[in-house]
């Protein structure tokens, strides 16, 4: 299966977007999580990587719209 020009970039770029994504919820999981479970300022650093993962994978959408 060939793959367009351009589109190995993209797969790669989003990856690594979703592999972020996934350590940011793992490093607030492990520096603010305790024995009976997540502080307010944890829920509060969630929710800023949830947001900062929208703003990171819009980013790239424009980025690969305008590379089109």
């Amino acid at each position: 299966m060939e793959i367009e020009e351009g589109m190995g970039r993209k797969i790669v770029l989003s990856i690594a977007a979703v592999l972020l994504f996934i350590a940011s919820f793992i490093f607030v999981g492990t520096s603010y999580g305790g024995a009976d479970g997540l502080t307010e300022t944890g829920g509060l650093a969630l929710l800023g990587a949830l947001v900062g993962f929208i703003l990171l994978m819009g980013a790239l959408g424009v980025y690969f719209a305008s590379q089109d």
